[in-house]
C-alpha cells in the first residue's frame, strides 16, 4: 500500500505537469513550487520554535487561522503556512500573521527531509483532510509533534475500507486528531482511533470579525432603512435559478449582490439578467447610492462585512462544486438561502436542522422560502445558534503542549 500511494503522489504531480500546458490553475500549481527552495532559503529562521500549518486551500486556512493567530498572540514562535493549491496561496501569499507562506513541496523523501532540514518545526497541524502519510512519516521520527485540526471523517474515506490499512496507521502518527463532530469521532472509533472533537475553529473566527465589523457609509446611504437580500459568491448557475424571481413585482427589497467571479463578462451579465437598476460598488456616491435597487459588489474582500447589511442571505457556490461560506452571514444574526449541493458541508445540517438555512433547487422554491423568511424574523435564533459553537480554538490550545 505505500508503493501504491508514492506511486499515486507521482501520477499526480506528472498529471499536473500534462495539464499545465493549457490549464491555468495546473500552471500556478507548477510555477508556485519552481521557487519554493528559494523561498526556504532565504526565509530568516530565529531561534522561536516553528509551529507549521499545512492547509489544501483557502477553506481550509480559514479554520486553521483562529489557531495560528493565538499561538502567535500567546507564544513566542514563528508561523509557517504551506499550501496545496493556487487558489488558497494566491489569496494568502501575503498573510501578515505568517512569517513565511508558500507551496507545499511535492512529496517525496528527499524534499520531505529537505524541508524538515530547513523548517525544524517542533509541531505540524494539518488541517481537515490533509493526509500526506510521507511528510507525517519522517516528522513523526524526528520528534515533530503531530495535530489534525478540524477534522471530518466519513464513510467513503480510504481509512474505513478494507484495502484502507496503510492510512489507518498515518491516522496513528498524530498525536491528537481534533474532529469537528460527534459522527466523526464515533466513525474513527469503529478503526480503533481515538480523537477529541473540539468543533469547528471557523465559528470562532466569524463571530470576532463581527465585533470587529467596518462599516460602510455609501452602502449605508444605499440600504437607507430598506430591508436587503444579500448575495455572496454566487456563480452563474446560481444567479440562473434565483434572478428570475427579481423580476417579478413580488420582491421589493433592495439588493447587494457579491459575485464569486468579477471579471468584466460576469459582471455585465448580471447587470443585464438581475432586471432591475443597478450600480457597481467602485461607482457608488453620495449622490446616487439611494437612487439604484441592486448594488453590485464588483471587487474581492468586502462581503465578510457586506453580510451586516442583510436581513436575508443567499450564499452561493451549491449548484456546483460546493457551498461557500453560510457561517459569515450568520454571526451577524442573518438566516441563509442556498442550493442543493451542500452534502459535505456540516454546517449546512446544521442550519437545515435548527432551521436557519435553507436548501432550494429551483426558482419556485427559492421563492416560497423567501416570501417565508420576508415576514419572519430568525435573528435571535441565528445568534444563539452561532454563540452556542463557539470555543474550539481554545479546546485546541488546552491539548497542545507549549
Amino acid at each position: 500500500m505505500k508503493f501504491l500511494y508514492r506511486f499515486g503522489v507521482r501520477l499526480y504531480a506528472f498529471a499536473v505537469r500534462i495539464a499545465s500546458l493549457w490549464n491555468p490553475k495546473a500552471k500556478a500549481w507548477m510555477r508556485g513550487r519552481a521557487d519554493v527552495w528559494e523561498q526556504l532559503e532565504n526565509w530568516k529562521k530565529n531561534q522561536d520554535p516553528v509551529y507549521w500549518f499545512h492547509c489544501a486551500s483557502l477553506g481550509e486556512f480559514e479554520q486553521g487561522r483562529p489557531l495560528m493567530e493565538r499561538l502567535k498572540q500567546e507564544r513566542a514562535c514563528q508561523l509557517i503556512i504551506t499550501f496545496f493549491s493556487p487558489s488558497g496561496y494566491e489569496i494568502r501569499k501575503n498573510y501578515e500573521g505568517a512569517d513565511l507562506v508558500i507551496y507545499l513541496p511535492r512529496e517525496s523523501v528527499q524534499n520531505v527531509n529537505r524541508f524538515l532540514d530547513r523548517v525544524q518545526p517542533i509541531a505540524a497541524f494539518f488541517i481537515k483532510y490533509e493526509f500526506w502519510a510521507t511528510y507525517l512519516t519522517v516528522s513523526k521520527t524526528r520528534g515533530v509533534r503531530l495535530y489534525s485540526v478540524a477534522a471530518v471523517f466519513r464513510d467513503n474515506q480510504l481509512f474505513f475500507r478494507w484495502y484502507g490499512g496503510y492510512m489507518r496507521n498515518v491516522l496513528g502518527l498524530f498525536d491528537r486528531i481534533f474532529v469537528q463532530d460527534r459522527t466523526s469521532q464515533e466513525k474513527l472509533k469503529t478503526i480503533g482511533v481515538d480523537s477529541i472533537c473540539a468543533g469547528d475553529t471557523r465559528y470562532d473566527r466569524v463571530m470576532e470579525n463581527a465585533a470587529k465589523v467596518n462599516a460602510y457609509p455609501l452602502i449605508e446611504q444605499f440600504v437607507s432603512g430598506d430591508k436587503v437580500l444579500v448575495i455572496g459568491s454566487s456563480w452563474p448557475a446560481d444567479e440562473a435559478v434565483i434572478f428570475d424571481y427579481f423580476k417579478t413585482d413580488q420582491f421589493r427589497w433592495k439588493l447587494i449582490i457579491a459575485p464569486h467571479e468579477i471579471d468584466p463578462l460576469h459582471l455585465l451579465s448580471i447587470e443585464k439578467e438581475v432586471g432591475l437598476s443597478s450600480v457597481r460598488y467602485s461607482n457608488l456616491t453620495a449622490d446616487n447610492s439611494r437612487n439604484e435597487r441592486v448594488l453590485i459588489i464588483d471587487n474581492i474582500g468586502m462581503l465578510m462585512n457586506v453580510y451586516q447589511y442583510a436581513n436575508v442571505a443567499y450564499v452561493g457556490g451549491a449548484f456546483g462544486k460546493g457551498l461557500h461560506n453560510i457561517l459569515e452571514p450568520a454571526c451577524f444574526g442573518v438566516p441563509v438561502i442556498f442550493g442543493n449541493n451542500y452534502a459535505k458541508f456540516n454546517e449546512a445540517h446544521d442550519f437545515i436542522a435548527h432551521q436557519i438555512g435553507f436548501s432550494i433547487s429551483n426558482t419556485a422554491e427559492f421563492a416560497a422560502v423567501f416570501r417565508e423568511l420576508e415576514w419572519v424574523d430568525r435573528g435571535g435564533e441565528v445568534i444563539k445558534f452561532m454563540r452556542e459553537r463557539v470555543g474550539a480554538t481554545q479546546k485546541i490550545l488546552d491539548h497542545i503542549k507549549a
